[in-house]
C-alpha cells in the first residue's frame, strides 16, 4: 500500500512541477538519467544523451533496452502521479515497436492513459528525438493497480 503521505508528496510534486525528489528514489532512473517536467497539465519525460546509454558505438545509437526501460519507467511514473492507485503499479505486459534508430541525442517521451479499470491500467507511450511527429518508438504497457477504497487520509 502507498501511504497517504506519499500520495500527498506525489500531488505536491505535480503542483510544483518538481519531480527530481521522486526520481532520486528510483535507482534505475538515476542510472539512465531520466528527467521529468510538467508540460501544461501533462508530463514530459527526457532521457539526456549519455555515453553510458550507447548500445551501438558505430552510429552511435542508444541501446534498445535503455529506450524500452526509459519508456516503461515513464509509464509507471505517469501512473504514480496521475492515478489514485493504492499500490505501486506493477507491470503485467510491455510491448514496444522500434521505428527508428535512437541516435545519440536527447530523447523525449509522453504517455497517454488509454484505460484505467479497477485492477488493470493501459498506457500508451511515444518516444521521439527530433520531433514528436517522428517517433523513434511506441509502446503499450499494462499495469496491475489497486483502486483506493475511499478518500485519501
Amino acid at each position: 500500500m502507498i501511504p497517504a503521505e506519499v500520495h500527498a508528496q506525489l500531488r505536491q510534486a505535480h503542483v510544483q512541477g518538481n519531480y527530481a525528489p521522486l526520481l532520486q528514489l528510483i535507482p534505475y532512473a538515476g542510472l539512465i538519467g531520466i528527467e521529468c517536467s510538467r508540460d501544461g497539465d501533462d508530463l514530459l519525460f527526457r532521457l539526456p544523451a549519455s555515453p553510458e546509454n550507447i548500445g551501438n558505438p558505430l552510429l552511435p545509437a542508444i541501446h534498445g533496452g535503455v529506450i524500452a526501460g526509459f519508456m516503461e519507467l515513464s509509464a509507471a511514473l505517469y501512473l504514480l502521479i496521475f492515478s489514485e492507485s493504492a499500490t505501486i503499479p506493477k507491470i503485467i505486459d510491455f510491448s514496444i515497436d522500434y521505428l527508428r534508430a535512437g541516435l545519440y541525442r536527447d530523447t523525449y517521451a509522453r504517455c497517454q492513459l488509454w484505460r484505467q479499470g479497477r485492477r488493470v491500467t493501459n498506457v500508451a507511450i511515444t518516444a521521439w528525438q527530433a520531433a514528436p511527429a517522428e517517433p523513434i518508438a511506441t509502446a503499450r504497457a499494462h499495469f496491475k493497480i489497486k483502486e483506493l477504497s475511499g478518500p485519501l487520509k
